[in-house]
């Protein structure tokens, strides 16, 4: 069958279904248990020894290597009064330590109270990591998804 394939249970077309999946959100949308592994696969790139190096082929790998680099990857944007920003830093260290900057206010000049700071963190770590920027003095946290992260 294709498309749809996990539909199939419900409707009474199948009592189990064999699904290449990536991550298993739609299985699992359906009410779906994995059962046991069937096929575990890997993906490569290859390219002509005659174009390895053109550079349009690296282009390529760079653009799959930043989609894996930034898979379970969660990007924080927050404001930090001056003061706390030595104890916000002791919490996200990041790649490399957190991206300060000075935040202007609505009259163009600087607001020497607040800095902005954005960091990548793991997704497994970001509630936590929330509830102790908080608690060191970071406000208006936003968390977004990462596309993709050349590293």
């Amino acid at each position: 069958m294709s498309g749809a394939t996990e539909l199939t249970p419900h409707v009474e077309i199948a009592d189990a279904i064999v699904d290449i999946t990536s991550t298993g959100t739609t299985l699992r949308m359906n009410r779906l248990a994995v059962v046991d592994e069937v096929l575990a696969s890997s993906v490569h790139m290859f390219a002509n020894p005659g174009v390895a190096a053109d550079p349009k082929v690296e282009q390529v790998a760079t653009a799959m290597r930043s989609v894996l680099a930034a898979d379970g990857k969660r990007y924080l944007m927050m404001n930090v009064p001056a003061e706390s920003l030595a104890d916000v830093e002791d919490v996200i260290p990041g790649m490399g330590g957190p991206t300060v900057m000075d935040i202007d206010d609505e009259r163009g000049t600087t607001d020497e109270e607040l800095v902005a700071v954005h960091v990548v963190v793991d997704e497994r770590e970001v509630f936590e990591t929330i509830t102790r920027l908080k608690t060191a003095g970071a406000s208006d946290i936003l968390v977004t998804e990462i596309e993709r992260l050349v590293e």
